[in-house]
């Protein structure tokens, strides 16, 4: 099972996390799962040290799974992550990809993740059709959309939602490849502070 990825560069600065903190309202949240796998990730690849400097971040010192919590929080802490994950050959948007990856896998391994894999049946265009739903599950913002150019090639877009293009290639990738799709292609590029793109093929 092989993939490609791809995301076009984009700035990941201080201005670019302020104006996605700005755009967030106190109703835009997301599940404590994702906290927590980013804090595992940080751990496991860059030590307990930069695991503290990312606590340092958190509003909570403990998040419980399912509950929600604002993504102006999750934000801060992704980018701290990010930049403490990223290395010279990858940079942010590698790390960023990562990240990704790793919200799949907390996902999926939930009771709500496994649910929705039992309803995709492990058709990736099911699952790709299903994927607004799946996501409503764990945050409360943002829509999604695909329009099918193929039996296996479509295109994603996401509006209002507040991570950037890279980290959402690494969920799609991940979650793709978890169905049993092969030679997964997912291309990300942003189209606004708050919308992407991605082209998706696999076979």
């Amino acid at each position: 099972m092989t993939a490609a990825a791809r995301v076009e560069p984009w700035q990941a600065d201080e201005g670019d996390l302020e104006a996605r903190k700005s755009s967030s309202g106190p109703g835009d949240t997301a599940r404590g799962m994702f906290f927590l796998g980013v804090l595992g990730v940080v751990r496991a690849q860059a030590g307990a040290e930069a695991e503290r400097q990312c606590r340092r971040v958190c509003a909570e010192t403990r998040y419980v799974p399912f509950f929600m919590y604002p993504i102006r929080g999750f934000l801060e802490l992704a980018f701290v992550a990010a930049r403490l994950l990223s290395s010279p050959d990858e940079g942010i948007d590698g790390a960023m990809h990562r990240l990704g990856a790793q919200a799949t896998a907390d996902f999926l391994d939930s009771a709500v993740g496994r649910s929705f894999l039992m309803i995709v049946g492990g058709d990736p265009r099911h699952l790709l059709t299903c994927l607004q739903a799946g996501y409503r599950t764990v945050v409360s913002y943002g829509e999604r959309r695909v329009v099918w150019s193929g039996l296996r090639r479509g295109n994603l877009v996401m509006q209002r939602d507040f991570m950037p293009a890279s980290y959402h290639v690494g969920v799609l990738t991940a979650v793709l490849q978890h169905v049993g799709a092969r030679n997964v292609q997912v291309k990300g590029r942003q189209t606004g502070l708050l919308d992407s793109a991605y082209e998706l093929t696999w076979s």
